[in-house]
C-alpha cells in the first residue's frame, strides 16, 4: 500500500484529467455546457465597466438623455442574462458534482466487492474509506466547481486585457507590467501556504488519533497509570498545531497585504497616467473609469487562478489514489469461461450451479502469500472425504488460517491444485463456492439492524420457523427470549447491544441457516465464556454431522474427536493424524496438549 505521505509527490499531466477522463466522460456534455456558461458570464462581467464609460462620456459629459431608454433596456437585458447564466451554471455545476460523486463512489464500492481477501489484509479500513468518500468528493468538486472557476477567471482576465488594449494600448501596457510581478508573488506565497496547510492536516490527523486512543483506551490508560504520558503527548501535538497555525496565519496575512498592495499599485498607475492623460485631453473621464475598474478587479482573478490551479494540482493525489483503487485487479478472479457459465457476484446464473457434495483434495499444493518471501505450504497433499471433520491447531500466529483460506479460495495455490468434488476450484465460480461455505469467525460481526435481518443475510428467503430452528440448534433461543422484541430486536452497530458470546451464537446460527455443505469455524469459542463455549461446542458436534468441516481450535480439548488433526508450526504442517495417534507419537502435538492440560489443572486448583 502506498503511504499517504508519498502520495503528495504524485505528478500527473494536465492535472490528472486524462487519467480520470474514462470515468467522467459521460458528463462531457454538461461539462462543456458549464464551460460555455462560465465564458459568457465572464464576458458580461468584463462588459459592465463599458456601460459606465458610455454613461459618463455620453449622458454626464454631453448632458443628454436621447439614448437613455435604449441604454436602460440593454443594461437590464444584460443583467437578466447574467442572472440566468449564474442560476443555470450553479444548478448544473451542483448537479454534475453530486452525480460524479455518486457514480465514482458506486464504482469504487462495487469494485471493492470484487476484490480478493488479500486486498483487505494489505489495506486498512481508514485508507479504503478515504478513497471511497474523501477522494471521490474532491474529484467531483474539481470537475464541477474548480474547472468552472478556472474558466471564468481565465476568460475574464483575457477579456479585460483585450478591452484595455483596444481602448488605449499605452495605458494598458503600463497596467500589464504589474501582472508578471503579481503572478510570481502570488505563486510564491501560495506554494508556502500549501506546504503549511498539508502540515496542519497531518498534525490534525495525529491529534484525532491521539484523542481517539485517549477515549477508546481509557480503561487501559487507567489500569497502566499513564494518564500523564497520554496527556503530554496530546498537549505536545496541540501545541505543534498552534505554532503551525499561527505561522500559517502570519503568512496568509502577509499574502493578503501583498495582494492588496498589488491592487493599489495597479490603481495608482492608472490614476497617475490616466489622470494626466485626462487633464491633457487625451483620454475621456469615462475611459479612465473603465481602466480604474479593471485595475481594481484584475488582481483578484490572477489570485484566484493561482489558488485554483494549486488546488487542482493537489487533487492529483486524489485522482491517482482513486484510479489506483479501481484499476487494482483482484488477486483471485474467475476465468471468462467460468463467468459466462456461472455468472459473477452481481449476476449469478444459479440455473447452472451444480450441487456440492464436499470432497476436498489438496493435490501437491505449494503456497506463498503475495507479500511473503517463503512458501507457507510446500508440496502438501491431503484427502478430505465428504463429511470429514478436520481440526487445525497450533500456536498463535502459526498460520492455521492458511488452509481454510485456500479452501475458500480467498487465495489460490502458487503451485498444485485443490479439487472439490473431483474438479479444480478454478473451474467453478467464487460465488458458487462461497454460497456453499459457512464461515464462523473468532470475532463475530453483526450488521446494524434486527436479529431477523442479520440471520437472513446468508439465507434471504428463510422463514421465522427456520430461523428459530437454527437458533435452537446452536442453543441461542435463550438469548433471543431475553430480548424485548424477539426477532425484531435491534442488535446495534456491529452488534454493540450484545455480548461477544451472544454475537457469536447469532453468527453461528446465521451460518447454519444457510445450510452450507462446508463449515469453517475459526477459533469460534476463543472469545467467549466457559458456559457459552460449552453451548457452542454442543452445537458444533451436531451441525458438523453430514458436512465437511474445518475447525481452527485454540483449546485442544475441543477437537479430540476430529477425524484428522493438523498441527501447524511456523506456517508448516508438522504433524497430522487422529488425536490418539498423535498422543502416542509424543511429538509437538503431545507437548502442546499436555501443556494445556496442566494449565487447566492449575486453574481448577485455584
Amino acid at each position: 500500500m502506498v503511504s499517504e505521505k508519498s502520495d503528495y509527490d504524485v505528478k500527473l499531466p494536465f492535472f490528472g484529467l486524462p487519467k480520470l477522463w474514462p470515468y467522467v466522460r459521460g458528463y462531457r456534455g454538461w461539462i462543456l455546457f458549464n464551460v460555455v456558461c462560465a465564458t459568457l458570464a465572464s464576458l458580461i462581467d468584463s462588459v459592465y465597466p463599458l456601460f459606465n464609460r458610455y454613461a459618463i462620456n455620453h449622458f454626464a459629459a454631453l448632458h443628454t438623455t436621447d439614448t437613455l431608454p435604449q441604454f436602460i433596456a440593454l443594461f437590464v437585458a444584460i443583467v437578466l442574462i447574467q442572472i440566468i447564466l449564474n442560476f443555470v451554471s450553479t444548478y448544473f455545476c451542483g448537479k454534475v458534482e453530486m452525480e460524479v460523486d455518486r457514480d465514482l463512489r458506486n464504482l469504487s464500492f462495487e469494485h471493492l466487492q470484487r476484490m480478493s481477501f488479500s486486498y483487505y489484509n494489505q489495506n486498512n479500513v481508514g485508507y479504503i474509506h478515504a478513497r471511497v468518500i474523501s477522494d471521490t468528493g474532491k474529484i467531483g468538486e474539481m470537475i464541477a466547481w474548480r474547472m468552472l472557476d478556472t474558466v471564468w477567471m481565465g476568460s475574464y482576465l483575457f477579456f479585460i486585457i483585450v478591452v484595455m488594449l483596444r481602448i488605449d494600448l499605452k495605458l494598458a501596457l503600463y497596467v500589464l507590467t504589474v501582472v508578471p510581478v503579481a503572478v510570481l508573488l502570488i505563486t510564491l506565497f501560495q506554494r508556502r501556504l500549501i506546504v503549511l496547510n498539508r502540515r496542519i492536516r497531518e498534525i490534525n490527523g495525529r491529534i484525532t488519533g491521539n484523542f481517539n486512543e485517549g477515549i477508546t483506551g481509557a480503561r487501559s490508560i487507567k489500569a497502566l497509570v499513564i494518564e500523564d504520558r497520554i496527556n503530554d503527548g496530546f498537549t505536545a501535538e496541540t501545541a505543534n498545531m498552534e505554532r503551525t497555525s499561527v505561522r500559517t496565519a502570519r503568512i496568509s496575512a502577509l499574502f493578503t497585504a501583498a495582494v492588496t498592495t498589488m491592487s493599489s499599485l495597479t490603481l495608482a498607475i492608472v490614476m497617475y497616467k490616466g489622470g494626466w492623460m485626462s487633464l491633457e485631453g487625451i483620454m475621456e473621464i469615462g475611459t479612465l473609469s473603465v481602466f480604474m475598474n479593471y485595475a481594481i478587479n484584475m488582481i483578484q482573478p490572477i489570485q484566484g487562478l493561482v489558488m485554483t490551479i494549486s488546488a487542482m494540482i493537489g487533487i492529483q493525489v486524489n485522482i491517482e489514489r482513486f484510479t489506483r483503487l479501481v484499476e487494482t485487479e483482484p488477486g483471485v478472479t474467475d476465468t471468462p469461461e467460468v463467468t459466462e457459465k456461472y455468472g459473477d457476484i452481481f449476476n449469478a446464473r444459479t440455473e447452472n450451479w451444480e450441487e456440492l457434495k464436499g470432497d476436498i483434495v489438496f493435490d501437491d499444493v505449494t503456497f506463498q502469500y503475495p507479500d511473503g518471501t517463503e512458501p507457507v505450504l510446500e508440496h502438501f497433499s491431503l484427502n478430505v472425504p465428504y463429511g470429514t471433520n478436520v481440526a487445525i491447531v497450533g500456536e498463535t500466529g502459526a498460520g492455521k488460517s492458511t488452509l481454510v483460506n485456500l479452501v475458500c479460495r480467498f487465495y489460490e495455490p502458487t503451485e498444485g491444485r485443490i479439487l472439490l468434488d473431483g474438479r479444480d476450484l478454478r473451474e467453478r465460480s467464487q460465488l458458487w463456492l462461497h454460497r456453499n461455505i459457512g464461515y464462523v469467525l473468532q470475532t463475530p460481526h453483526l450488521f446494524s439492524g434486527t436479529v431477523r435481518d442479520n440471520l437472513r443475510y446468508g439465507s434471504p428467503d428463510a422463514t421465522d420457523e427456520e430461523i428459530m430452528e437454527a437458533l435452537r440448534l446452536v442453543s441461542a433461543e435463550e438469548v433471543l427470549a431475553k430480548m424485548p422484541e424477539g426477532l425484531d430486536s435491534e442488535v446495534g452497530e456491529d452488534g454493540g447491544l450484545l455480548s461477544t458470546g451472544e454475537k457469536q451464537l447469532f453468527s453461528f446460527a446465521r451460518a447454519i441457516l444457510a445450510d452450507p455443505r462446508i463449515l469453517i469455524l475459526d477459533e469460534a469459542t476463543a472469545s467467549v465464556d466457559t458456559l457459552t463455549e460449552k453451548k457452542i461446542q454442543n452445537a458444533i458436534d451436531q451441525v458438523i454431522q453430514g458436512r465437511t468441516s474445518f475447525v481452527i481450535a485454540h483449546r485442544l480439548s475441543t477437537i479430540v474427536n476430529a477425524d484428522v488433526i493438523l498441527l501447524v508450526h511456523d506456517g508448516k504442517i508438522m504433524e497430522q493424524g487422529k488425536h490418539a495417534d498423535l498422543m502416542r507419537r509424543k511429538g509437538m502435538y503431545y507437548a502442546l496438549y499436555m501443556r494445556q492440560y496442566e494449565d487447566m489443572l492449575v486453574d481448577e486448583v485455584k
